[in-house]
C-alpha cells in the first residue's frame, strides 16, 4: 500500500513521483484567477477611469488656472504625462486600494467559501506552497492593475493632449522621456506602499471563510488609517501610519527628485507587511481547515 503525504511536522511517506514544490503551479493558479469575473471587472475599471476623466475635462473645460494655488489637477491637460500623473493622484488614495484588497483578500477565503480548500490540501498541496502560490498571483495581479492604469492614461492623455513635457505645478517642467521614467518610479512606490494593505487582506483571508469580510476589513482599516493621519494632534505618531506616506511619490515629479519620504514610506509599509505575512503563514499552518 502506498502512503500519502501528511501535514508538515509529522512523519510522512511520500508516493512515488510526489514533489511538494510541483503542486499548484503558479501558471495554473494565475489562469484560474485571470478567468474570474472580479479580475475582469477590476481590469475594466482601471481601463475606464482615464476615459471618464477625459470626458469630464471635455465637458467642464480645462482645469488650468481655476484655483488660486496650482495643483497637479490644474495641469492635467498640459500633456499626456501630466494626465497620467493626475490619474495616479486621484486613484492612489482609494481606488488602487480596491484591487489590492480584492486580489489578496479573496485568495484563501474564496476557496474556503467554495468548500474547496480542504480538497486542495488533500491533493496534497502543502499549506506553505498553497499560500505562496496564491500570494504571488495576488501580488502579480495587483501590480498589473497599477501598471494598467497609468499605461492607458498615458496613451489616452497623449492622444487627447499631446506628447510633451510634464508641467510641474510648482514651476518648471520635466522632459517627456524623464517624465516617463519618473512615472515608473511613482508606480513602483505606490505598489510598495500598498503592500501593507495586501498583507492585511491576505492575513484576514486566512482567518475567515467570507471573502467580503477579508476585503472589506482591509479596505476599512485602510480608511481608518487615512482618518487617523488627518488628526494633526497625533503629531509625530502619524509617521508610523502607512497612510501618512501614501503621496510621498509626489517628490518624484519635482525638478530634483527627493527620496527621503519614499524611503520612509517604503520602510513603514514593508515592516507592517512582513509582520502580517508572517502571521498569515504561521496561523494558517496551525489552522484546522474544515471548509
Amino acid at each position: 500500500m502506498t502512503a500519502t503525504a501528511t501535514e508538515p511536522g509529522t512523519e510522512r511517506a511520500t508516493a512515488p513521483g510526489y514533489r511538494p514544490g510541483r503542486t499548484l503551479p503558479l501558471r495554473v493558479e494565475a489562469v484560474r484567477q485571470l478567468k474570474r469575473r472580479r479580475t475582469l471587472v477590476m481590469g475594466g475599471v482601471m481601463g475606464l477611469l482615464p476615459f471618464v476623466l477625459v470626458l469630464a475635462f471635455t465637458i467642464a473645460g480645462s482645469p488650468e488656472g481655476r484655483s488660486g494655488r496650482v495643483t497637479l489637477m490644474d495641469t492635467a491637460t498640459a500633456s499626456g504625462g501630466n494626465f497620467a500623473a493626475t490619474c495616479l493622484f486621484v486613484s492612489a488614495g482609494f481606488l488602487l486600494v480596491i484591487p489590492v484588497a480584492l486580489f489578496c483578500g479573496d485568495t484563501v477565503a474564496s476557496e474556503a467559501s467554495w468548500s474547496s480548500l480542504r480538497y486542495l490540501l488533500a491533493a496534497p498541496v502543502p499549506r506553505a506552497r498553497l499560500l505562496w502560490s496564491k500570494l504571488a498571483v495576488a501580488l502579480g495581479l495587483s501590480a498589473a492593475a497599477m501598471i494598467l492604469l497609468p499605461l492607458i492614461a498615458l496613451a489616452v492623455g497623449t492622444v487627447a493632449y499631446g506628447w510633451g513635457p510634464l508641467q510641474i505645478p510648482t514651476g518648471g517642467a520635466l522632459p517627456a522621456g524623464t517624465a516617463a521614467q519618473r512615472l515608473v518610479i511613482v508606480v513602483a512606490y505606490i505598489f510598495v506602499s500598498q503592500l501593507v494593505t495586501a498583507a492585511l487582506a491576505f492575513w484576514l483571508s486566512t482567518k475567515t471563510d467570507a471573502p467580503l469580510g477579508a476585503v472589506g476589513g482591509a479596505v476599512g482599516l485602510t480608511i481608518v488609517g487615512n482618518v487617523l493621519d488627518a488628526v494633526t494632534a497625533l503629531g509625530s505618531w502619524r509617521d508610523f501610519l502607512p497612510a501618512h506616506w501614501q503621496f510621498a511619490w509626489a517628490d518624484a515629479i519635482q525638478p530634483k527628485m527627493e527620496w527621503g519620504g519614499m524611503i520612509q514610506g517604503s520602510a513603514v509599509s514593508v515592516t507592517y507587511a512582513l509582520v502580517l505575512f508572517a502571521l498569515a503563514f504561521r496561523g494558517f499552518a496551525r489552522k484546522d481547515v474544515v471548509s
